[in-house]
């Protein structure tokens, strides 16, 4: 973590994974991020990945660096605590993100008539408001059915919510942005982002819609060999497996004389017409290319590969599990100060990162771990919105709000 951004206030309503990632990007950076949450916890409070005990590591790994408060914002009451906590005065304040529907007391309108400034951010599934999700946004895109084998079967679903995770560094992007058009002009604004429109957006930038427009012709699936280049999947002697990449010219290059194959290749390359300087006949010639290299591989044990190619230029890594990164790799370990071990209340200790960024101007201060469910209620009801000890507790005695939940 960092304090870059630092005096910045973010109110948060969220849930799953976009817009609670877009708040914890920023709370990385030293933002103060808000979130609030229904008393006992909203519809992720719980989610999977949780530990024996049923405690959420999802929700231990999203919020890392948030306060949170509990309120009951089916009442009145609580709606109006919201209100005032979300426009609050202040030059760093009056911004807020949010994936829950734009409507009634949460409608842009009614939060902007307590504060004529406010930037605010809504998440939608669709740019229509629709509901979408991760996965039902990748099985539009066309992507599950260009991944897998050759000879088709069927489409293949990813475990990565990669376009959550995209969108939530595009609300973190467009906040910051918003953020500096009211610093130049004092003007507050709405902000609409679709989960399909970032995803349908990537299919543009990435080549993929104008493909079949100008060629007329749907992508097949290419197995594990990377499409428009060289790279591939290989057993070793010893049983593991490794992914061997050569995009460049360089890359590729090094990895020819490293294995030896020199002769064999340019044996391929004429039998094809190709030139393998070029990394599209490459893959035009993956079949061929991935018979020798694989040979190659399977005579060689996963030290012997790592010898060889050391400090050699190839592009490869290993494929392991999820205990053998955390055990073999001092990427993910506190040798990288991205990571620290932290305590996590009510589920424990384990490691944590904070942002990816590394600012010069900005140091890397510890990491801090997610909040329990109402563990800052009292303090922001304090300090952010002034009320009184009375006025807190008799908030607490009405059942709007609620304290630190460890169920």
């Amino acid at each position: 973590m960092n304090n870059i951004l630092a005096g910045l206030r973010i109110v948060e309503g969220s849930a799953f994974v976009a817009a609670p990632s877009a708040g914890m990007t920023l709370a990385q950076l030293g933002a103060d991020v808000i979130r609030f949450d229904i008393i006992g916890g909203g519809i992720d409070h719980r989610r999977w990945p949780v530990t024996r005990e049923g405690k959420s590591l999802y929700w231990a790994g999203l919020n890392k660096g948030k306060r949170s408060i509990a309120v009951d914002f089916r009442e009145p009451e609580g709606r109006e605590l919201l209100t005032g906590l979300i426009a609050r005065p202040g030059r760093d304040g009056g911004i807020f993100l949010t994936n829950f529907p734009m409507k009634g007391w949460l409608a842009y309108e009614s939060l902007k008539r307590r504060r004529e400034d406010l930037i605010m951010l809504v998440m939608t599934g669709n740019p229509d408001g629709s509901s979408e999700v991760d996965y039902t946004v990748n099985c539009a895109t066309g992507l599950p059915m260009m991944t897998g084998p050759e000879e088709g079967g069927g489409p293949v679903n990813h475990v990565l919510p990669a376009w959550d995770l995209i969108t939530g560094l595009t609300a973190a992007t467009g906040l910051l942005a918003a953020e500096r058009h009211r610093r130049e002009t004092g003007e507050g604004q709405l902000i609409k982002l679709a989960l399909s429109d970032v995803a349908f957006a990537a299919m543009g930038h990435l080549g993929f819609i104008g493909e079949f427009q100008v060629n007329g012709e749907e992508r097949r699936g290419s197995g594990n060999d990377l499409y428009g280049a060289f790279g591939r999947d290989f057993p070793t002697k010893d049983g593991h497996r490794v992914m061997i990449v050569a995009v460049t010219r360089r890359q590729w290059r090094a990895l020819v004389e490293v294995t030896g194959l020199e002769d064999a290749i340019r044996g391929i390359e004429a039998e094809h017409g190709l030139n393998f300087d070029e990394e599209g006949d490459r893959f035009l010639a993956r079949k061929d290319l991935n018979r020798v290299i694989g040979k190659w591989c399977a005579e060689r044990s996963l030290s012997d590969i790592q010898s060889d190619f050391e400090g050699s230029g190839v592009c490869w890594g290993n494929y392991r599990s999820v205990s053998e990164m955390i055990s073999n790799d001092n990427r993910v370990s506190p040798m990288n100060p991205m990571f620290e071990e932290v305590d996590h209340p009510g589920i424990g200790r384990f490691l944590a990162p904070g942002s990816a960024l590394d600012f010069g101007a900005a140091p890397r201060e510890s990491v801090r771990p997610s909040p329990v469910l109402g563990e800052h209620t009292d303090e922001i009801l304090a300090e952010d919105l002034g009320l009184s000890a009375a006025e807190i507790a008799g908030l607490h005695e009405r059942g709007i709000v609620a304290g630190p939940v460890n169920d």
